[in-house]
């Protein structure tokens, strides 16, 4: 096996914290979350005094100020016990750093702490029912009256929505342009006329809450502008690398904890008088399996490597982002028919496993979307 070679002994000490906390804080409960569809307010506010919430963020605002492998730590922890549920790493690694880089000081001040220790859930809103991967054609408007903005329009597939008590929301100030017309804007969960619709029904990642918002005449003032006005699609633009490599390092660490499951399951079944593990093509699956997954984490501890000396590109990311996941989506395909029946029993991890990792090929970006970005690049004058 390749020795990863990233982490230093501080990094190790807070794995043990992590993982310690989500033996004991998540596993045991996550199966009711997958029923009810959402998280515990407890959780939270557990999750931030363990240390789990905006690791990376500056201490100055209440985070740890660790580096992005202390993020990367907590995203690969929850993916190797298959806990889908906890949206810490959207919170903490997503919502953050937009408040980081393009909010105010007071903004900053005001939300950053109560973030860091749950105290604050926070959602990003960027997909409509008429606009996904296209957000140069999102309809959701605020539009100035005054010192206020008056928001309008509907957004959907938003993760943390039911709790969330910030969101960031990708709106048009602009509606007649396209990208120069998007701006990012903070809408407090108790705002009149925001309002949450039901928590929707997926396929998989039943234990994270995920809904539709409605903005009915919002108004919100002027200061809640994130940013520039008519910048928000840049900087969406320029936080969606890091979205993309978090998808990348949940990929790896899901399928890796996939095949373990499944090395310790063909070991013990039978068949025909003899283990699954002693059929010729179960060897070869499982071999292919661990060379490919071998291969994807040296990859992407690269790109987490070049994303910590900030250099890590949008075609890398969307490189990174497309091989996790379509690996992933395989792989776990792969193990659940090395499961047979069982494999399709919601109670096995492989299951829920394979149900959630579908999902992966459609957040933060399609797999078509990932190849357009590559294909433009590689055809670029």
């Amino acid at each position: 096996m390749i020795p990863r070679t990233l982490f230093a002994e501080e990094h190790a000490l807070y794995r043990a914290t992590v993982r310690r906390f989500v033996e004991q804080a998540v596993v045991p409960a996550h199966a009711e979350w997958e029923k009810t569809g959402q998280l515990t307010r407890e959780v939270w506010l557990a999750a931030g005094e363990a240390g789990l919430l905006c690791c990376n963020i500056p201490e100055i605002y209440g985070g740890m100020g660790g580096d992005f492998l202390f993020s990367a730590i907590v995203a690969e922890e929850l993916a190797s016990v298959g806990a889908t549920g906890p949206g810490f790493t959207l919170h903490s690694d997503i919502v953050a750093p937009y408040l980081l880089h393009y909010g105010t000081e007071a903004q900053k001040r005001h939300w950053l702490p109560r973030m860091a220790t749950g105290a604050v859930i926070g959602a990003v809103a960027m997909t409509e029912p008429g606009a996904g991967s296209d957000l140069q054609n999102i309809k959701t408007t605020a539009l100035r009256d005054g010192d206020d903005y008056v928001i309008n329009g509907q957004k959907v597939f938003i993760t943390n929505g039911q709790l969330a008590d910030l969101v960031v929301l990708a709106v048009k100030t602009d509606p007649e342009a396209r990208a120069a017309g998007v701006s990012l804007i903070l809408v407090e969960g108790d705002r009149p006329g925001f309002e949450r619709g039901r928590n929707l029904e997926k396929i998989g990642w039943k234990a994270q809450d995920t809904s539709e918002l409605f903005f009915n005449d919002v108004r919100v003032p002027v200061s809640n502008l994130l940013g520039q006005e008519g910048r928000g699609f840049a900087q969406l633009m320029t936080e969606l690398a890091q979205e993309r490599l978090i998808q990348a390092i949940r990929g790896a660490s899901a399928t890796e904890a996939a095949l373990e499951w499944t090395l310790d399951y063909v070991r013990q079944r039978k068949a025909f008088g003899r283990t699954i593990a002693e059929f010729q093509n179960t060897r070869f699956k499982l071999a292919e399996m661990k060379a490919a997954l071998v291969t994807l984490r040296v990859f992407v501890d690269r790109c987490l490597e070049l994303h910590l000396k900030g250099e890590l590109d949008a075609v890398d990311a969307a490189m990174a982002k497309l091989q996790a996941t379509d690996l992933q989506c395989q792989v776990m395909d792969d193990c659940l028919q090395l499961h047979g029946g069982y494999g399709y029993m919601w109670e096995y991890p492989i299951a829920r496993a394979w149900a959630d990792a579908r999902m992966t090929r459609i957040a933060g970006g399609t797999t078509e979307i990932m190849k357009e970005i590559i294909g433009r690049e590689l055809l670029k004058d």
